[in-house]
């Protein structure tokens, strides 16, 4: 951390009591299109090229190389997506599989790939050898070798269909959920060995009642994957108690599921609440503390990022997106959060399908306790019918996070508009000025408002780090001045920004 200085010009009495201001750090981005999907051809059915289009999974990484998926492309039959590497620096693009659909093969893959091993586990979102065209369960070497279809999707009633999840494994148990399929046709959680054996869907959502949605005690509708911890799976799904989703908690074996939190109904075209609605994008877990997004509702009806603990209690709204203006549906922070948050250490990272600068996305981050949102990256506007741009638009996935850096992917844009792979690097630079002045017996300590998400913190000592904590009295805004007016105490005392 960058430290300075700064002049006391207080009253004596004061001088004792504040020593030292200490800077504090914010991160800045250094942004790259690591990988431009290229132009499909136009020829019907044959909407082929040779790298895929379209990325709309979390993708996985391995010593420096990324695997990841498209739902669209390729030289499999019908342009049915395909399975790719790529190195963290952008070389060495590689197909490892290209998807052939119905009836041999699965096709569409979306929701991202799992690593054990040297094997990737996966979901396709049709094709199969059913006439439902209703998705498979895959398996493949991190080389291209060994593709394997672990299960074929029947649909309803016995079985799901149309899975757009990543997968969880524990043992050698996959988990995972289909949006549809299931005794009522509104979707499942399923089990399936890792070689294909065994598999069974030991939960089946009820059905929905009333006028279109619908709702429901358990939810429906799961488009996302689930997370373990020991023998409980957490996830999410639509519908609900009042039509706008839940985040429910279910044994392995399918008994016990409880719904941790129902959303709330929504009014108004936007259509807003205080909650969130839709919590499509799944749940990560940090803790005792689950996270997720909803991509619609809260207080513009442009999603919401919150928290719930395991146990259903202590529902957090931790960030409402603005509304989005005009017919580039643009914003400050992004809408519509599409793709799972990612934690590290007390920061939340995800992205945003719409909003932003240009109304293409964002990549944001936002504390575990709500407070400094930012924007590190909003994705730049498209031209042209094919929507192209230079570094891709409408992330609908997670992040990855490794030495510092994001790695995802953008479901358009890019040279060709078929989405990119992009990195997103995390430095440091200084601070905004904190700037102290004295007024009679107390002093003002003021930073610039336009510099969102720092947090004034203070210590009464320097040893061993310090013994930082947060500043208990939030700032006032004083013109274009984050404003907090300190009383002298008589005891040494050291203040700094925290930054986001």
């Amino acid at each position: 951390m960058k430290t300075s200085i700064a002049s006391l010009l207080l009253p004596p009495a004061l001088l004792a009591s504040l020593a030292m201001i200490l800077l504090g750090h914010v991160t800045a981005q250094s942004f790259t299109t690591l990988h431009s999907f290229t132009a499909l051809s136009d020829s019907f059915p044959n909407f082929n090229n040779t790298d895929g289009a379209y990325p709309d999974g979390v993708l996985v990484l391995s010593g420096n190389i990324l695997y990841g998926e498209a739902s669209a492309g390729g030289s499999g039959r019908n342009g049915n997506g395909t399975l790719f590497a790529v190195n963290t620096d952008g070389t060495d693009f590689t197909i490892l599989h290209n998807f052939a659909g119905f009836p041999s093969d699965g096709g569409e893959p979306r929701g991202g790939l799992i690593l054990s091993g040297d094997t990737l586990f996966g979901t396709a979102s049709s094709g199969g050898n059913t006439g439902g065209f209703n998705g498979t369960v895959f398996a493949v070497n991190t080389n291209g070798s060994g593709y394997t279809t672990l299960h074929y999707f029947d649909g309803y009633p016995s079985d799901g269909s149309f899975p757009h999840c990543s997968l969880v494994l524990s043992d050698n148990t996959l988990y995972g959920t289909t949006p549809q399929g299931g005794s009522s046709g509104v979707g499942i959680v399923f089990a399936v060995s890792t070689d294909g054996s065994g598999f069974t869907s030991p939960y089946s959502f009820t059905a929905p009642s009333g006028p279109y949605p619908g709702t429901n005690a358990d939810g429906a509708y799961p488009l996302c994957g689930l997370i373990i911890a020991g023998n409980t799976l957490y996830g999410t799904a639509g519908i609900g108690p009042s039509g706008s989703g839940t985040a429910f908690a279910v044994n392995t074996d399918g008994t016990g599921l409880i719904n941790l939190y129902n959303f709330t109904a929504t009014s108004g075209s936007a259509p807003t609440n205080s909650d969130g609605a839709d919590p499509f994008p799944g749940l990560i877990l940090s803790g005792n503390t689950l996270y997720g997004t909803s991509i619609h509702g809260g207080s513009s009806g442009s999603g919401t990022v919150f928290a719930v603990s395991t146990n259903g209690t202590d529902f957090r709204t931790l960030h409402s997106f603005t509304a989005t203006s005009g017919s580039g549906s643009t914003n400050s922070d992004g809408a519509r959060p599409t793709g799972r948050l990612l934690a590290s250490g007390n920061t939340l990272y995800g992205t945003a399908y719409e909003g932003g600068k240009s109304g293409s996305g964002t990549v944001f981050a936002v504390k575990t306790d709500g407070t400094g949102f930012t924007n590190l990256y909003s994705f730049t506007a498209t031209s042209g019918s094919a929507s192209i741009n230079s570094d891709g638009a409408n992330p609908t996935t997670g992040l990855i996070l490794s030495s510092n850096t994001l790695y995802g992917t953008a479901l358009q844009g890019g040279r060709y508009g078929s989405g990119t792979v992009f990195s997103l690097s995390l430095g440091s630079v200084s601070a905004p000025q904190l700037t102290l002045l004295s007024s009679l017996a107390n002093c003002i300590l003021s930073w610039p408002s336009s510099s969102s998400g720092f947090v004034l913190q203070s210590a009464t000592t320097l040893a061993n780090g310090g013994d930082w904590q947060d500043f208990p009295t939030p700032p006032t805004e004083v013109n274009g001045q984050k404003v907090v007016t300190i009383m002298p105490t008589g005891l040494s005392g050291f203040f700094r920004l925290r930054g986001p």
